[in-house]
């Protein structure tokens, strides 16, 4: 009498199934893996290039809110305080007012601005950082103002700020620069126009000039390029207009 047929699997098959979804699970994995750290990388490009963008928007936005305000600014002795144009533009340090605010934009209320650039994290570079102080009119401004001297080079009256202070409430506009510096635009006609880096007349320069470059250049990001913002406010601070 025939025994009736025995259907089943042998170890050697069971073996190599699973052997082949090892491998097919393995494969799958890496190709994930792949696929996340691809959309990671644009991620954080398209991330840094928003930035860049942003940063570049937003100085352009500063400065093209730049205010005529003035600073009463404490002198020696008893005497009343003086009344100077509240701009403090040197090579690393910027200050101004402005009607557009970092926390609320252009609806925000006035506000003083201080820009300075320090040394990069970890010694590496230079980073552009900025404060931003309320301001209600020359007794707030003038918290600033050291006094006023004559200046070494150009022989006219100037005004003394107290440094820049760093600390927790500062914001980092830019990081991992090679170089960041500022410079003015003075036009007199019929001179041609020159920058300088060091501001010392009364009036606003007619544009600002802010020189950026990235520390490591990269060819498929956008990089912090060189702004020139042109300044439209063509009245001068300490000149009344009520009359």
């Amino acid at each position: 009498m025939r025994r009736p047929a025995q259907t089943g699997v042998t170890l050697m098959e069971l073996l190599i199934a699973v052997t082949l979804m090892s491998l097919l699970s393995v494969g799958i994995v890496i190709s994930l893996r792949v696929a996340l750290s691809a959309m990671n990388k644009t991620d954080t490009k398209l991330m840094s290039n928003r930035r860049v963008a942003s940063v570049e928007r937003i100085l352009e936005q500063q400065v093209a809110g730049i205010m005529p305000v003035t600073a009463e600014c404490q002198t020696a002795g008893e005497a009343p305080p003086a009344r100077v144009a509240f701009f403090q533009g040197e090579a690393a340090t910027m200050r101004m007012a402005t009607s557009f605010s970092l926390q609320e934009g252009s609806r925000g209320m006035s506000v003083m601005l201080e820009y300075q650039v320090i040394p990069g994290e970890p010694d590496q570079g230079v980073r552009l950082v900025v404060n931003e102080h309320l301001y209600t009119g020359p007794r707030a401004a003038g918290l600033f103002c050291l006094g006023v001297a004559p200046d070494p080079t150009t022989n006219t009256i100037t005004t003394r700020y107290v440094p820049v202070q760093i600390g927790a409430g500062s914001f980092v506009l830019a990081d991992k620069l090679a170089y960041c510096r500022f410079s003015y635009r003075e036009y007199t006609p019929p001179q041609e126009p020159k920058w300088l880096l060091r501001w010392t007349r009364p009036a606003l320069p007619t544009a600002i000039r802010i020189e950026m470059a990235p520390l490591v250049p990269d060819a498929s990001r956008l990089q912090p390029v060189t702004l020139t913002i042109p300044v439209r406010v063509n009245r001068l601070p300490l000149e009344r207009y009520d009359n």
